[in-house]
């Protein structure tokens, strides 16, 4: 269902109306049918160990939080990397893991030193996940106008704020999403496609899609000004 109400966002609900109208972000929640089994057999590397594990062992034994980055050095993602780290202690609590996954191993040292992400990192360097969810892969025409839209400056000017920068470094033209998928692959709880760089899920969102508490406080995005939207 669509609200028209939203400036910044197209939702596709689950819930059968719109998220959090309130919300200062663009997503794309979406319910579309997902091939756990398929999907569950795709494989990831551990960052830690290199061991190649198939995704399906993130979700036995517990709901996880599966966090798609596009890359480690994009300045968005890892502003948004650390906002969702703000959840991960009531997550824990749930016990529901929070894990981030990256399409490449470019970046990740810098990434993790840097302290953004409070989960499990792990790489899908075939992408192939990152297809399978429906993650879109932009041109090198399209990927200048999608990287300096309004959305992805307002963000940026927020991770600036906060003292987040961010570097070109990698593969700049795969976008990222979440998908949280319940304790043994039982269902998929939340699948966020992202349209423009600068989308991303809020925690409330999130919070919402696992029936957990939380009193993590969002970050705000400033306000949308000739300063930080339209230069």
């Amino acid at each position: 269902m669509f609200c028209n109400s939203c400036v910044y966002r197209k939702i596709i609900a689950y819930s059968g109306g719109c998220l959090n109208c309130s919300s200062w972000t663009s997503a794309t929640l979406t319910m579309a049918k997902i091939d756990l089994t398929q999907i569950g057999k795709n494989l990831l590397k551990k960052t830690d160990s290199g061991e190649d594990i198939e995704i399906q062992s993130l979700w036995k034994g517990q709901t996880v939080v599966l966090f798609f980055l596009r890359r480690f050095g994009c300045q968005v993602c890892r502003w948004t990397a650390a906002e969702i780290s703000k959840l991960e202690p009531d997550l824990r609590a749930n016990n529901i893991a929070l894990v981030g996954i990256g399409p490449e191993e470019t970046g990740l040292q810098d990434f993790r030193e840097l302290g953004f992400f409070k989960g499990a990192l792990y790489l899908d360097e075939k992408k192939k996940t990152y297809k399978d969810l429906g993650f879109k892969r932009y041109t090198a025409l399209s990927v200048v106008p999608a990287g300096l839209g309004k959305k992805v400056r307002a963000v940026a000017a927020k991770a600036s704020a906060q003292g987040i920068q961010g570097n070109f470094s990698g593969d700049l033209l795969q976008s990222g999403g979440m998908l949280i998928v319940a304790n043994g692959g039982e269902k998929v709880l939340l699948h966020f496609v992202q349209d423009s760089p600068g989308d991303f899920v809020p925690l409330e969102d999130i919070s919402k899609a696992l029936g957990v508490s939380t009193n993590a406080q969002e970050g705000q995005m400033p306000s949308c000004n000739d300063e930080v939207c339209t230069r």
